[in-house]
């Protein structure tokens, strides 16, 4: 049984790994976990010695195919109970991470598979990223940031890339939700900031912002 320090570990190397094949390094793990390169070297070797990873210093690492098995299903436990909490016990979208990092260790298969059932097996968490299937395949959405749209493109808000409670009450405060269509009025030269025109307003928001939203070009 792995310990919750290790599904972590897998967890960080997975996403670390979506958009780097050829291996993570040690520093890009340590910064997402926010620990010491030494303390994430020992962790590496623990891994690699359970066959979870493929570990050789100076040059990165990778996921066995049991490391990327056991990864997923740890963030389709955490995404599953997002979605509880967020469906079935009224949190906001910006109050269940925290939460759901503790639920994601639990080792029941069983409990996972009646919760996807309960919940009518959801694809997606409140965040807009996709849940993994009971085997392990995890579906992909092509997508870009509202920043790289043009002036006068629209798009349709479909996930964050900045998760953090600070950033999603920002845009529950701007009314910038899931769903949404937004289109691109203006880029501001001086500051890069950008108009947006919503449904029922239209906005300002700065260029950090629109790189933290996901879109889908419509």
């Amino acid at each position: 049984m792995l310990s919750y320090s290790e599904e972590n570990h897998l967890k960080a190397i997975f996403h670390l790994s979506v958009n780097n094949e050829s291996g993570v390094n040690t520093n890009s793990i340590a910064s997402k976990m926010n620990s010491k390169a030494p303390s994430v070297t020992e962790m590496l070797k623990k891994l690699s010695e359970k066959d979870l990873v493929v570990y050789k210093k100076y040059q990165g690492v990778l996921l066995t195919d049991f490391g990327r098995k056991t990864a997923l299903s740890v963030i389709r436990k955490h995404r599953l109970w997002e979605v509880f909490l967020v469906e079935k016990l009224n949190f906001k979208w910006d109050e269940v991470h925290d939460i759901a990092e503790q639920l994601e260790h639990i080792k029941s298969e069983k409990l996972t598979n009646e919760l996807d059932k309960f919940l009518d097996y959801p694809t997606k968490d409140p965040h807009g990223d996709p849940i993994p299937n009971p085997a392990g395949f995890i579906k992909y959405t092509a997508k870009l940031v509202l920043s790289d749209l043009l002036i006068g493109e629209t798009g349709k808000f479909v996930g964050v890339k900045d998760s953090s409670s600070t950033f999603l009450k920002y845009l529950d405060k701007r009314e910038i939700s899931l769903g949404s269509n937004i289109k691109v009025i203006h880029k501001e030269e001086f500051d890069e900031s950008i108009h947006i025109g919503l449904v029922e307003t239209n906005l300002s928001i700065s260029v950090k912002s629109a790189a933290n939203i996901y879109v889908t070009k419509l």
